[in-house]
């Protein structure tokens, strides 16, 4: 085909190669408050949000070491690594449908041709004609489709829009990771110190017990003091192995966190600690910042937009498709003239195909794909809502623990009056020895209600961090491993 002819046959595909088909994506509007609607009354600042590391705020040691730790070798983390790595080749194979492809080839076969085959095998055969023969054949083949209605583009667009999802996503779980392994830890400091507060009873009232026992023995008291001493005794040890059950699974849980057997950090927490304390002041900035700084919201976002670009990729088979192929190469019955003049073959040219019926396959894939996309944008607005809502529950749960909290700490000051005033009346003939064992029993109530208020402000404070998204950014920054860097739009 002369040159001339083959621009005329290409010019439309050329000027409708700027056409894509399908809707251009477009971010869809979204809703947010100007402001928080919980009254920020547990130390929470409106001031801008500065997340990195968040944990650090807790200035506890041990706690960094484990989160450090947990990036390097969780196995979420990893797997979360191979998605993307995954999403990366995916791009990258779609991508590569946008260029030509070229394949070369070579081959060698000896064949012989039928005597009886029509026509020939109807005429007087001359003697000397070569039936048998070697056949050299060398050259490559070549083809490209001319997207010109932006299917293969919009299908890359949309490998694109996948692979930051997955980044995103990544983000997710690192987030989560953090989040997880500051309240596996709090847990194991708060168990510790419920244990504790339980012994300490326990010694208390071993020697009410004694003191009842020996008041007994003299006649000064009564059989039903020792039973009921021991009765509130018994009840005490009975919390210690609930207690020591929960503490091993919380540490439990923070060796598979790391990477771990659930045993590995036994002996690096065998030793009693305080609960780590929440910071006095937590910005937590505007509504409006959030949907910025949640991985969560971008990595839905990112999958409405790649399902809108295969909407396009759907709707792009309703038109017709241009190819440009070609061959070229030699041809010979003989090795000694097979890369001669003689020998050459070329051919060159355009191809249009158009599926004119599919029995309705296509159009019925573009209400599959429709559907999806109806079903991603949903699923971004529910994921901005979920978002606003964890912010909005933390907010609430961090400001009314602390209020919970200042009345157990009145409780167990008064507590603390009262088994002494208590024991004080009992000693002098007073009161009755009852009264002390429910002051010993308040008093136990009132400071194991308080650990658990402590490492619930603690916890909640995780969770506030978690909701606001924080925590990716230094982690990104600090380490070398690729789990955990900054995203590189592939797109």
């Amino acid at each position: 085909m002369k040159p001339n002819r083959l621009l005329i046959l290409l010019l439309p595909a050329v000027v409708a190669g700027g056409c894509a088909a399908g809707p251009n994506y477009q971010r869809p509007a979204v809703h947010t408050p100007a402001r928080w609607s919980e009254p920020l009354v547990g130390g929470e600042t409106n001031a801008p949000v500065s997340l990195s590391g968040w944990w650090r705020n807790f200035h506890d040691l041990e706690l960094d070491s484990l989160i450090d730790r947990a990036v390097q070798s969780n196995l979420n983390l990893r797997i979360a690594q191979a998605r993307v790595r995954e999403a990366r080749a995916e791009y990258g194979i779609t991508a590569a449908n946008l260029w030509p492809s070229a394949d070369v080839s070579g081959s060698y076969a000896r064949t012989e041709t039928s005597h009886h085959q029509p026509v020939l095998g109807s005429l007087p055969i001359p003697p000397g004609i070569p039936f048998e023969n070697d056949v050299y054949q060398a050259g490559f083949d070549a083809s490209w489709e001319i997207d010109v209605f932006g299917g293969k583009r919009r299908a890359a667009e949309a490998a694109g829009d996948e692979v930051t999802a997955s980044e995103f996503g990544q983000r997710a779980t690192l987030i989560t990771l953090l989040g997880d392994v500051a309240r596996d830890y709090i847990d194991v400091r708060g168990y510790q110190r419920r244990l504790a507060i339980a012994h300490e009873n326990i010694k208390a009232q071993e020697q009410a017990l004694a003191i009842a026992h020996d008041r007994f023995t003299n006649g000064l008291g009564s059989d039903l003091d020792v039973q009921q001493a021991a009765t509130l005794l018994a009840t005490t040890k009975a919390e210690v192995p609930s207690l020591e059950s929960s503490l091993l699974a919380s540490i439990h849980r923070l060796g598979v966190l790391l990477g771990q057997p659930p045993d590995a950090l036994l002996a690096e927490s065998s030793k009693t600690e305080p609960i780590p304390p929440a910071p006095p002041v937590i910005p937590v900035g505007l509504p409006s910042e959030l949907l910025l700084r949640r991985p969560d919201v971008q990595r839905a976002e990112r999958q409405l937009a790649a399902a809108t670009a295969n909407l396009g990729v759907a709707k792009a088979d309703l038109f017709p498709k241009f190819y440009l192929t070609g061959l070229g190469g030699f041809e010979s019955i003989s090795a000694d003239d097979w890369f001669t003049t003689g020998s050459r073959l070329w051919s060159i040219g355009p191809t249009v195909q158009w599926r004119i019926f599919d029995a309705g396959r296509i159009r019925g894939n573009i209400r599959v794909q429709d559907a999806r996309q109806e079903q991603a944008l949903d699923a971004y607005q529910q994921t901005v809502l979920t978002a606003f809502e964890d912010v909005e529950n933390a907010l609430v749960s961090y400001a009314k623990e602390q209020t919970r909290r200042r009345s157990l700490e009145d409780a167990v000051a008064s507590s603390q009056q009262s088994l002494q005033l208590a024991q004080k009346l009992y000693k002098n003939g007073l009161t009755d020895f009852i009264n002390v064992l429910d002051a010993e029993r308040s008093l136990y109530q009132a400071q194991d209600a308080l650990v658990q208020s402590d490492r619930t402000v603690s916890t909640d404070v995780v969770a506030l961090y978690k909701s606001l998204g924080g925590g990716w950014e230094t982690v990104g920054k600090q380490t070398s491993l690729s789990l955990v860097q900054t995203t590189q739009s592939s797109n």
